[in-house]
């Protein structure tokens, strides 16, 4: 097969395909026809000699050839579009870019809210998607462009990465109000480690930072529930005698009672990561430098609040 024989055009729809599972979600977000759609993929089926998708109730469902071919696809198009993006001038008010972004759900409800406001003012034409995505993942999705920006933990490790350090997050104790402990305005270790705690964690198993100070100590807690959203967390602890151990810059905005952690825990660290081949993409810069911005706002008017 030769490249010159086939229409790469027909690959952005591929890609498309195997992101969304979906000819209509396709459609509309490349802006075509769904028969426009469906006689791209036809084309691609023809070429490659394989059906590349089927049909199923959950959506399209990738082939082997398919899967093995996704990696190089998206490779391929991040490095068309940064190698155009790096000499075209990023014009805010008139771009009508989607920058994807992955961070948590605390990432956020913390940054979101300011960071849309401030889109709406500076690049009113732009749209934003944020959404999760794991560490064992975000390396790739981010040198094949899925993604413009991470905001992880330092635990992101990856030679073609670069990244600004965002915040340290300070951790206290959350509890319910009308909690036993609520008598006691210090919470003493002992005190602590005799309840029922609740840990939230993207991840299915492993450690968190409380957990390692705790090792430290050669102490133990018992976590009753993990779960993996912050809001569902602030639910809980309202309802229950669970204790959460928890960023502090958070607490501001929930009506729960608060107490210093009684054992010595390193902050919640934060870095924005990107790929090095977008290091002068002006686009991607922008974003950065904006997003930054917000970020220090944001959290230091959090400190203010808490001193």
């Amino acid at each position: 097969m030769r490249l010159d024989k086939i229409d790469l055009n027909l690959f952005v729809v591929f890609e498309a395909i195997y992101r969304e599972r979906s000819i209509t979600q396709v459609a509309t977000a490349l802006n075509l026809t769904q028969p426009a759609v469906s006689n791209a993929l036809a084309r691609l089926r023809q070429s490659l000699d394989d059906p590349l998708f089927v049909r199923t109730p959950q959506g399209m469902y990738p082939t082997p050839v398919a899967d093995n071919l996704i990696g190089d696809v998206r490779a391929a198009l991040g490095l068309l579009e940064r190698g155009v993006g790096a000499t075209a001038r990023f014009d805010p008010l008139r771009s009508e870019k989607v920058f994807n972004l992955a961070m948590n759900d605390l990432g956020e409800a913390l940054l979101l809210p300011q960071l849309q406001q401030q889109l709406q003012q500076l690049a009113p034409l732009t749209s934003l998607t944020s959404y999760y995505v794991s560490r064992d993942k975000a390396t790739e999705e981010l040198k094949a462009g899925v993604i413009d920006l991470l905001l992880d933990v330092p635990a992101v490790n990856a030679r073609e990465l670069q990244f600004a350090p965002v915040a340290a997050l300070d951790y206290v104790v959350a509890m319910r109000p009308g909690h036993p402990l609520t008598a006691k305005r210090r919470l003493g270790l002992k005190e602590y480690l005799a309840c029922d705690h609740l840990h939230v964690s993207s991840r299915r198993r492993g450690r968190g930072q409380v957990d390692i100070a705790l090792h430290t100590l050669g102490e133990h807690r018992r976590v009753a529930l993990r779960v993996a959203n912050y809001l569902v967390a602030e639910r809980v602890t309202a309802q229950s005698d669970l204790l959460w151990t928890l960023p502090a810059t958070l607490t501001r905005q929930l009506k729960l009672e608060v107490r210093k952690v009684p054992f010595t825990i390193e902050p919640l660290v934060w870095n924005l990561y990107w790929h090095k081949s977008t290091a002068d993409d002006p686009a991607n810069s922008w974003l950065r430098e904006l997003l930054l911005g917000v970020a220090g706002q944001v959290l230091s008017k959090r400190r203010q609040a808490a001193n």
